[in-house]
């Protein structure tokens, strides 16, 4: 079960802006793989779970950073403080202090719906209720923690399948905002790409299969679409063995 569990690293970034962020990842996945060997399945659910809700929060910033106007009418209710927090959010782990039960509604904004929210928020409970000290032992056989993980893994890839239109509207926004290699932040394609568009949102392996795969012919009347097609064809290149 192990090497199933693995497959969410095709969801979870594939690179981070600075290594402690990328150390925390490394940390739950350690903590979960040694407590699963050591048949520790309670606490293994744990920092599986712990990686799940890294992944909605990389999803959820992917939204923050490519539909402003609708992340911020999905903070009514916030108050101001948090709103300008989030709003401000230089990482996507600042969505930990939105209480979890809220945070999942920022997916409806990618079409998930209610009866898929109130799926994700039992999963919490039953986290909630693993973690405290209530003198029981939740998940507490490989045949209990194996069905958790395929659960988390049916959630994520739930939640992936409706990011896609998020990730090819990122994706259009960077090409044609890096288009003009005189007006960019690097002159080489792969700095741009790696920097702004990997880095800057947090790509993971299935996003940027995504990209890679995008029909850019419609941007073919940009007066810059031979670079826009350089900087395709370099993603491409780069990402050809992931």
């Amino acid at each position: 079960m192990i090497e199933d569990a693995q497959t969410i690293f095709d969801y979870l970034p594939i690179s981070f802006r600075n290594q402690s962020e990328q150390e925390y990842i490394t940390f739950l996945w350690e903590t979960f793989t040694t407590n699963y060997e050591a048949k520790k399945y309670p606490f293994a659910f744990l920092a599986y779970h712990m990686l799940f809700m890294s992944f909605v929060y990389f999803e959820i910033w992917q939204i923050k950073e490519n539909s402003k106007d609708d992340f911020e009418k999905a903070m009514i209710g916030f108050d101001k403080k948090m709103e300008n927090e989030l709003m401000s959010a230089s990482t996507p782990f600042l969505l930990w202090r939105v209480k979890e039960s809220s945070v999942f509604r920022f997916l409806k904004l990618i079409g998930l719906n209610n009866s898929d929210i109130g799926q994700f928020g039992i999963i919490v409970e039953e986290r909630n209720n693993a973690s405290h000290s209530n003198g029981k032992i939740y998940s507490s056989t490989q045949k209990d923690a194996d069905k958790k993980i395929e659960e988390i893994l049916r959630y994520i890839e739930k939640i992936q399948n409706h990011s896609a239109r998020i990730v090819r509207a990122c994706y259009e926004k960077f090409l044609l905002s890096s288009a003009n290699p005189d007006n960019r932040e690097y002159q080489q394609e792969d700095d741009q790409i790696r920097e702004l568009l990997v880095y800057g949102n947090y790509l993971s392996i299935k996003d940027i299969q995504i990209a890679c795969e995008q029909d850019i012919s419609k941007l073919s009347e940009n007066v810059h679409f031979p670079n826009i097609e350089k900087l395709h064809l370099k993603l491409q290149e780069m990402y050809s063995n992931e």
